[in-house]
């Protein structure tokens, strides 16, 4: 009468729903965690122009300038020679694209006008200084 009686052992199983779910809340909560750099590298603190209206930029040109007076052109340090040389290659592309500078508010005014003239002397006259 023992074996007609005798309960079957269940086999062992892992639930994998609540895993699953602990899983997908850890993911979740590192992507909101996560902090997104921007592509510019300079550390750079814009001046403030109380004239100056709204900051609104479509181009695909932009050179920054740090404090120190390291020249980037799209995010990438550049020499002034190099600086020169790309102006000319977008120039040969488009010359109405629009340029942002981009300058810390304590960049040496040394450096901005050697940007600005490069911009002139290339032929993109419609650059533009960008403030917060």
């Amino acid at each position: 009468m023992n074996t007609l009686y005798q309960k079957r052992r269940k086999r062992p199983e892992l639930n994998l729903v609540p895993l699953i779910d602990v899983l997908v809340m850890l993911i979740f909560f590192a992507f909101v965690t996560m902090q997104f750099k921007s592509a510019a590298t300079l550390n750079i603190t814009l001046p403030k122009v109380e004239t100056a209206g709204k900051n609104e930029f479509k181009g695909t040109v932009t050179i920054g300038i740090d404090k120190d007076g390291t020249v980037s052109f799209n995010g990438k340090t550049v020499t002034d020679e190099q600086l020169l040389a790309l102006l000319h290659e977008v120039k040969q592309i488009d010359r109405d694209i629009p340029v942002l500078i981009k300058a810390d508010e304590t960049t040496q005014l040394k450096k901005l006008t050697f940007v600005m003239d490069a911009c002139r002397k290339t032929g993109l006259n419609k650059f533009s200084l960008q403030s917060r």
